[in-house]
């Protein structure tokens, strides 16, 4: 029971690992994320819906491997049919704001009563336990969490992150706490409630760093395309892009000097350990930069890495889908809709796990009209007669 990203995600991915998943969506419209531009048809992909059968992008990949059902949440008799959902489940997940749920009739309890082995998730903004009402965006929780001013120069406005950070994070905490839920009920046969917080999971990561540490040590927090306090690390400027670089230990620093012709500043007091390194960062880095933008990418590339220098170009997003690692390993994938399958080259996330005696990936299945497989999970799954069926779509519960 989720929509837009975080609760997708979180069932994408374990759709990947090969659950069985059923979508619930509201008949009245869907899923958000069917309404996200851009689209693919009949004419490529398009910023407009022009046909009635083009598909959001958003949906078409996080909807992947999922069957889907209609259930207005909000119509009387709607909490039968998902207690009957839940008899036949291991796992709820939902992500409506905390309190929801539990006002629908959808809740845990509910869950559980139906299914006592059941292990349900929620997965919102602030928590389960939050005051009910509590909406949160992904942009909302990068400004909360402090993420927003861990990037950029000391003096630049907040950095939003360019990918939805909140929005993809959570949901992995939220499939580690479910799968670790299901071992325990191995052990026990007992089902659980799952809380996970999109501002919690953020935060802890934006803590892994001792910021106030930081400030009491007099080291800048922000710092730009680089890390000081590690220096020299980061982003520098070339002639045609940028290149990251990591020198931070003894053996890198001096050929990272070599690299750039002048091995004599690992003589120089101020560069000669990496205590001294960190301390005059600032002129470090100015030396490094000033080498740098006389060089193209992909030859100070090649310096760095004659010198056993970690270093790599600073990319687009669609060259490193394409980059054959990532492919060969279906780390990402192709996508296309069903119909129109040649109208567009497209590639989206795949499931970055690899096993020895498994394999991930995605079934053939794609709820493209909301409610596409209702007759196979109310009727074959669950034993509902047609005419139980057709008296349930005129009363609006499906």
């Amino acid at each position: 029971m989720t929509r837009a990203l975080a609760g997708p995600y979180a069932t994408l991915l374990l759709a990947g690992l090969g659950a069985e998943v059923i979508k619930v969506e509201d008949p009245r419209g869907g899923d958000l994320a069917r309404e996200n531009s851009p689209y693919v048809g009949r004419d490529g992909v398009t910023v407009e819906r022009a046909h009635a059968d083009d598909v959001s992008i958003s949906h078409l990949s996080r909807a992947r491997g999922k069957q889907g059902v209609s259930l207005n949440l909000k119509a009387p008799g709607a909490q039968q049919l998902f207690q009957d959902l839940c008899r036949n489940a291991d796992i709820v997940v939902e992500n409506f704001t905390a309190g929801t749920a539990d006002r629908l009739g959808v809740g845990y309890a509910a869950a559980r009563e139906a299914n006592p082995a059941i292990v349900y998730c929620s997965l919102s903004g602030f928590g389960a336990d939050a005051p009910e009402g509590g909406k949160a965006m992904d942009v909302i929780i990068q400004a909360l969490s402090g993420a927003m001013y861990t990037s950029g120069d000391p003096d630049a406005p907040p950095v939003r992150m360019g990918i939805p950070i909140a929005d993809m994070l959570a949901p992995v905490f939220a499939v580690i706490g479910i799968l670790a839920a299901l071992e325990q009920r191995h052990r026990t046969g007992q089902g659980q409630h799952i809380d996970v917080s999109m501002l919690g999971a953020l935060t802890s990561f934006v803590a892994i760093e001792n910021w106030a540490a930081l400030a009491a040590a007099g080291m800048p927090a922000r710092t730009g395309l680089t890390v000081q306090r590690l220096s020299p690390f980061g982003v520098f400027e070339c002639a045609d892009g940028y290149v990251a670089l990591v020198a931070v230990h003894e053996k890198l620093a001096r050929g990272l000097f070599q690299a750039m012709g002048a091995p004599e500043m690992s003589d120089d007091p101020r560069f000669a350990s990496r205590d001294a390194r960190v301390a005059n960062a600032v002129a470090l880095e100015a030396k490094i930069a000033a080498w740098s933008r006389t060089l193209p990418t992909a030859e100070a590339v090649r310096l760095l890495e004659a010198q056993g220098v970690p270093a790599a170009p600073v990319r687009h997003p669609e060259e490193a889908l394409t980059d054959p690692r990532v492919m060969a390993r279906v780390e990402t994938m192709a996508i296309a809709h069903p119909r129109y399958p040649h109208q567009a080259d497209l590639r989206t996330s795949g499931i970055p796990i690899r096993f020895s005696e498994a394999r991930t990936g995605f079934d053939e299945t794609l709820p493209i009209a909301i409610g596409e497989h209702n007759r196979q999970i109310y009727g074959d799954l669950l034993g509902y007669d047609a005419a139980r069926l057709e008296q349930l779509a005129k009363q609006g519960v499906i």
